[in-house]
């Protein structure tokens, strides 16, 4: 496998700083840093992009997420391992990444679901990390970005 050109953000090298710098502020919103985590790697599943989701899991582990929970999060619904409060997020993870999927793609129902477990800042942080990981994931899908290569 191949690329088809390194990552644009890291071409356009002035690019890359304010992307970093929006996850700094994402890490410093509030939110425990395993339910960011899965909220990047579920993000990548379900976009496909195979270096997100390798790199997103080798982050969750030092996080310190277990294998059951890694394995499983593409099926969080039907898997015992996660809060109430990482299932909220997950939800609003799925359904921001999924927008043209159905007409009213954050429902009030999810968004108050997780609106009950994280406060403003909280839920900030959280959906920057979609969005950052939702333009992580169309650069490197469309450009073929490596799983491994960067790691």
């Amino acid at each position: 496998m191949q690329s088809r050109m390194r990552n644009p953000a890291v071409v356009l090298s002035d690019a890359m700083q304010p992307i970093q710098q929006l996850v700094e502020a994402v890490h410093g919103g509030g939110v425990d840093e395993q339910t960011l985590e899965l909220v990047h790697l579920r993000v990548s599943q379900i976009n496909g992009c195979s270096a997100c989701v390798d790199m997103g899991a080798r982050t969750a582990r030092k996080a310190g997420l277990s294998d059951e929970r890694l394995a499983t999060v593409a099926a969080w619904r039907e898997a015992p391992y996660f809060t109430e409060e990482e299932r909220a997020a997950l939800a609003l993870a799925e359904a921001a990444t999924r927008l043209a999927d159905r007409p009213d793609a954050v429902s009030d129902g999810i968004w108050d679901t997780a609106a009950t477990y994280f406060d403003e800042k909280q839920l900030a942080a959280i959906v920057l990390m979609i969005g950052v990981t939702n333009l992580f994931n169309r650069l490197n899908a469309t450009t073929l970005q490596i799983a491994g290569a960067w790691g």
